[in-house]
């Protein structure tokens, strides 16, 4: 074994920094100030370093970083974000994986015994299934919080209808205050990591980062009733993060047929239980929680690839697109025969309203004026849109910040995390009870006819130009006599409330209002603009606390509010026009706007251009505005570019979660730097422990106690030079494994490097691979300590273990003077956990690691270099400039 002369730099040879002995056998207790944790023996990823247990008590000590610098919550798309020296040390506690599977001798001989035959059907077979199962979760999801939300409002206006209003808010309080603490209950003491949408986690994930317990029985069971409670009840929020995370995790537990929680292990899909064919199937799932939340099947499509999945293939594409469509149609079948669990009779019968969520009757003609307001809208959606990413990272921080200065697994701890939300609950409510009674009643406004003025007092049951929707919410109001007075119209002196229909029901009630076409002078400035600054704060606060919730409808409620609220200021400005004979300008409808705003926000958040356009569409059934959605996308792109990162990116770096961008986007000084103009051994960790094919038992044991690596360089000795040079990597949980199994060990410490077996005959004792695919250690307690045995008993030095048949062959070398931005785009497309640098002769110079790829790592390790290039370049040119 090559042994490691110094400590190497943070990230040599995993995520993970080296851990010295000492430090390791120093204390199992927390280090101060820091969530990482030593340990006197191994978790089950083998290594002594434990990774942060719940992220919402995290909070750095020693970040002073100010209020609005750069590189913090306020970082503009190009500028690195940067990170505290504690939070480096929590990146460094991740461990990470490799997309594609070890290629050594084992796997291969595996594979041959898998067959060709079936091979793919089996895998189109697990997407259906995926599918399936994602699509009635999410029918479930949506009719429980249905039911939930109608009771009470049903029981809440009867008491307002009465004017009972302290009866009112009594009820609703104590209805709500029973769901929004039991859904914070079970994510505060059954599983934190239900928490929030689980986007980020998932992302984290699929780039290639081991999250602890987010692909877990409990956390599904957590993830379904927590999320089910809070948006039930009426906490500005959404099911359809959560539905993500749901989906993803049937894609992990169903495709492997195996849990640790339910002791289950069934050796059907065995064949799949690889790395690669799992994160294929949490991409899936994950697709199809998208297109059973939001009836999307291409919109989940775009958005896994776009957003969550980071390794793409056209194969993989037909996959998921059609677990996407199996999604969508199981959970429409469903709602084609239910409505709140009762048999309607129609099954098979896809009712538009009930398969489209926000169904548009009615479209209108794109005009190239509208363009202008358009514009408007994308700019405000980027802008917005960067607000609310950054005010949601300050106050997750603060709430991180008044967390950690109490002390850990306190009662008092977990009290503040379950009343946080219910505070939230208790003023929404509080609002929505009594602060529609500020709110003068309006009039039905409509138009008796085709064409004609607007006209108060009456109430159209057609979808002629210009109405007032049916079902908008009295409150208080005078209800006013009906009669027919013609064919088309009911004729009424009734009256609404506007602030009422906003904030009644659930959030998609509201968004299907703001929507809604014809219906010009529905809602009027005091109405939105209240309600828009209202749930633009609560749902800031809102998506941080300790529930299982998501932001996607909110983010469609603010952006169709401020929408219509640009819609009326037009047609204000220019009148209302409606009538067939005035079809140039029926453009100026405020539903349409409401619809482009609310694409905007979206996209202003995400940053998810392909998705959210699709996703718009797919919703209302609007193909007309596609234009116009696609146009304020984009601005609102641009603009919260200027600001921000993409939120779900932010939540990563906030939760210090290791993850690789698309393409790397490095700046020195407020410049962004091309990494063309750099090397690989610029940014390598190095020196680097490597070991031979076959190793003495003893050496390897201890190098594995005294280090927390992620993986090993092997080496073979060349006969004529005596040279080492690179053969392959083995991981430190493979190498874990081996070590178990005595009987693999020889007396003879020779080196047998004559080449790779290749299809040759197996060696007369190995194990199977399916021995050393594994995800975690089973006993980790008892693995230590055999390692431990290893290192005191001096027989094992005589002892030696022969790795030939077990190393990842096609692991990946790179010249040291290989490109530092091909190095990066190398890494990140094929996944990769470990690239080893080699100079000409083959002989391992450095390793890089995720880590070492980050922004701030680059920027950290090529500032020196790009500083001295400026120098010489301003040498240059004061010498040129003297010349001449």
């Amino acid at each position: 074994m090559s042994k490691i002369k110094g400590r190497p730099a943070e990230g040599s040879g995993s995520v993970s920094a080296y851990i010295p002995p000492s430090e390791e056998e120093s204390s199992g207790d927390e280090v101060e100030g820091t969530s990482v944790r030593r340990r006197h023996v191994w978790n089950r990823n083998a290594r002594s370093v434990e990774p942060p247990r719940d992220d919402a008590i995290y909070y750095p000590q020693d970040d002073t970083f100010g209020l609005f610098d750069q590189g913090r919550d306020y970082e503009p798309l190009n500028i690195t974000h940067k990170y505290t020296d504690e939070e480096k040390k929590t990146l460094g506690t991740y461990d990470s994986h490799d997309y594609l599977p070890t290629n050594s001798e084992v796997y291969r001989k595996w594979l041959k015994r898998q067959g060709p035959s079936s091979y793919n059907l089996g895998r189109w077979t697990i997407m259906g299934l995926i599918g399936f199962f994602v699509g009635v979760i999410g029918f479930l999801l949506h009719d429980l919080i249905e039911e939930i939300a109608k009771m009470k409002w049903e029981i809440a206006q009867k008491f307002i209808k009465d004017r009972e209003f302290g009866v009112a808010s009594v009820f609703a309080m104590g209805y709500s205050l029973i769901f929004i603490l039991f859904s914070a209950f079970i994510v505060v003491f059954l599983r934190p990591s239900a928490g929030g949408s689980g986007i980020p986690e998932v992302t984290g994930f699929l780039n290639g980062t081991q999250i602890r317990h987010i692909f877990n029985v409990k956390t599904l069971l957590v993830k379904f009733f927590s999320c089910v409670a809070a948006v039930g009840c009426g906490l500005p929020v959404g099911p359809e993060g959560p539905m993500i995370h749901m989906g993803a995790l049937v894609g992990a537990g169903l495709s492997q047929f195996r849990s640790e929680t339910l002791k289950i292990n069934l050796p059907f899909f065995q064949r799949y239980r690889t790395s690669e064919d799992r994160r294929n199937f949490i991409s899936a799932g994950a697709a199809a929680g998208v297109a059973s939340a939001f009836g999307a099947p291409v919109g989940g499509l775009l958005f896994s690839m776009e957003e969550v999945s980071s390794f793409w293939t056209i194969t993989l594409s037909w996959q998921i697109f059609f677990c996407c469509m199996v999604s969508a149609f199981t959970t429409d079948l469903f709602n084609s025969a239910f409505d709140g669990f009762s048999y309607t009779g129609n099954f098979g019968q896809f009712k538009t309203q009930r398969y489209i969520l926000f169904n548009i009757e009615k479209g209108i003609d794109v005009n190239i004026l509208m363009f202008i307001p358009t514009v408007i809208i994308g700019v405000i959606g980027g802008l917005l849109g960067a607000i609310f990413t950054i005010l949601n990272l300050k106050m997750t921080r603060g709430r991180k910040k008044l967390l950690s200065t109490i002390s850990e697994h306190t009662i008092l701890q977990k009290l503040i995390r379950i009343f946080e939300p219910a505070l939230i609950m208790i003023i929404i409510t509080l609002l929505a009870v009594f602060l529609p009674a500020v709110f003068p009643c309006s009039q039905y406004t409509c138009k008796e006819g085709m064409t004609g003025d607007a006209s108060v007092n009456c109430l159209n049951d057609t979808r002629n130009p210009l109405h007032v929707e049916s079902s908008v919410v009295k409150y208080t109001c005078y209800e006013g006599q009906v009669w027919k007075d013609d064919k088309y119209t009911w004729k009424t002196n009734g009256t609404y409330n506007e602030m009422a229909t906003l904030m009644f029901g659930t959030l998609e009630n509201a968004v299907k209002h703001l929507f809604s076409r014809d219906t010009h002078l529905q809602f009027g400035f005091a109405s939105l603009l209240s309600t828009l600054v209202i749930y633009f704060i609560m749902i800031c606060w809102a998506t941080g606390t300790s529930v299982s919730c998501g932001a996607l409808v909110p983010m469609l409620l603010v952006g169709g509010l401020y929408g219509r609220v640009i819609g009326i200021l037009m047609t204000t400005m220019f009148g209302v026009h409606s009538g067939e004979d005035l079809s140039y300008w029926a453009w100026m409808d405020p539903g349409v706007f409401s619809l482009i705003g609310a694409a905007s926000f979206f996209g202003g958040v995400t940053r998810l251009n392909l998705a959210v356009t699709v996703i718009m569409m797919e919703l209302t059934n609007d193909v007309q505005v596609l234009l116009p959605v696609m146009v304020s996308v984009m601005i609102s792109k641009w603009v919260g570019d200027f600001f921000t990162h993409p939120v779900y990116h932010a939540l990563m770096e906030l939760k210090c979660i290791p993850f690789l961008d698309p393409e790397p986007r490095v700046t020195i000084d407020k410049n962004r730097i091309n990494l063309e103009l750099y090397l690989a051994r610029h940014v390598m960790s190095s020196p680097v422990t490597s070991i031979h094919t076959k190793d003495c038992v003893h050496d390897l044991a201890k190098l594995l106690l005294d280090t927390s690596h992620g993986g090993f360089p092997v080496v073979k000795v060349l006969e004529r030079t005596g040279d080492e040079v690179f053969c392959g990597m083995i991981t430190r949980l493979e190498l874990s494994v081996l070590l178990t199994h005595e009987e693999l060990f020889e007396s003879d410490g020779s080196q047998d490097d004559s080449g790779d077996s290749g299809n040759g005959e197996q060696d007369p004792t190995w194990i199977e691979y399916e021995q050393i695919n594994i995800l975690k250690l089973k006993n980790p307690k008892e693995i230590s300590h055999t390692l431990q045995k290893y290192v005191k008993n001096p027989a094992y030095k005589t002892r030696f273990l022969n790795l030939k048949q077990y190393i990842n062959q096609s692991a990946l070398s790179i010249p040291e003077k290989f490109s530092l931005q091909r190095t990066y785009i190398i890494f990140r497309t094929l996944g990769l956990r470990h690239m080893t640098v080699v100079d000409s002769s083959n002989k391992v110079l450095g390793i890089i690691t995720r880590k070492d790829l980050m922004g701030f790592n680059i920027v950290e390790k090529v500032s020196t270099l790009h500083d001295a290039r400026l120098e010489m370049r301003s040498m240059a040119a004061a010498n040129q400039s003297s010349v001449a």
